[in-house]
């Protein structure tokens, strides 16, 4: 096996979903700030513009859309990345089956850059779903940011989880008053030990546990309420995760 041929990497993934196909479609080209983060989209067709300097390989709406780019802007450790969806009706076009393959090449960090990949991976497109089901296709406000050099350290999120009142004991599913920079009512629908997922009749607030990897625990704000004041959003919780960690 050639060295490149060791360092490469591919994370498939297949899920059905209770949208249609051309719903899937608009969130994964128009409506990524709704679960991922604000992207220009692609232009509609095979060599067009993708985001982050990629190219269209693919774009057959509403079943398929590729995107690839070699030299990853801003990411020493990839040198290759490709994104693939393909989506099928089911249910007579009342649901979707998606089939969603990442995959490229690591050229540095390779275990680590892959186990971080495969589960932001997973929690990115439940997201997907969690939007889909409950929010398409409403516009979302977006804010994302990081915690201090103190939520680097190994039991971060479990930290913030306290704080938040969703403890590891917590099951999904479950709905609980979060201690945020305001008390709130919220369902968990998501929790691992890497990452929490919040959802409120306003929005969904995601925490990345990326202290797993080397980095500071993560916030990601997707508000759909009109005319959110999503700067204010940000700034409190921001505040309130500085303060969890000057506290712990």
């Amino acid at each position: 096996m050639s060295e490149e041929a060791s360092r490469k990497f591919e994370i498939a993934r297949e899920f059905e979903v209770d949208a249609r196909p051309e719903e899937v479609w608009e969130a994964i080209t128009t409506g990524t700030g709704g679960y991922l983060w604000p992207m220009e989209p692609p232009e509609p067709r095979v060599g067009g513009k993708g985001p982050f300097g990629s190219t269209v390989v693919a774009w057959d709406p509403p079943h398929r859309y590729t995107n690839r780019v070699e030299d990853v802007e801003g990411i020493s450790e990839q040198t290759l990345n490709q994104l693939d969806y393909t989506i099928e009706a089911r249910d007579e076009g009342r649901r979707a089956w998606v089939r969603y393959v990442h995959s490229g090449i690591f050229v540095d960090d390779w275990d680590n850059q892959y186990d971080g990949a495969a589960r932001h991976t997973d929690f990115y497109l439940h997201t997907l779903r969690e939007y889909l089901a409950h929010f398409a296709p409403r516009p979302a406000s977006f804010a994302t940011f990081d915690g201090p050099d103190a939520s680097k350290a190994a039991d971060a999120l479990a930290v913030v989880g306290r704080a938040l009142g969703v403890g590891e004991d917590v099951p999904v599913g479950a709905r609980v008053t979060v201690r945020g920079p305001d008390e709130f009512d919220a369902v968990v629908d998501f929790r691992n030990p890497y990452f929490i997922g919040l959802r409120t009749e306003r929005g969904l607030t995601r925490f990345f546990g990326r202290n797993h990897w080397g980095y500071p625990v993560g916030i990601s704000l997707h508000d759909f309420t009109p005319d959110a004041d999503i700067k204010e959003c940000e700034a409190a919780w921001q505040d309130w995760l500085n303060g969890v960690f000057s506290q712990s």
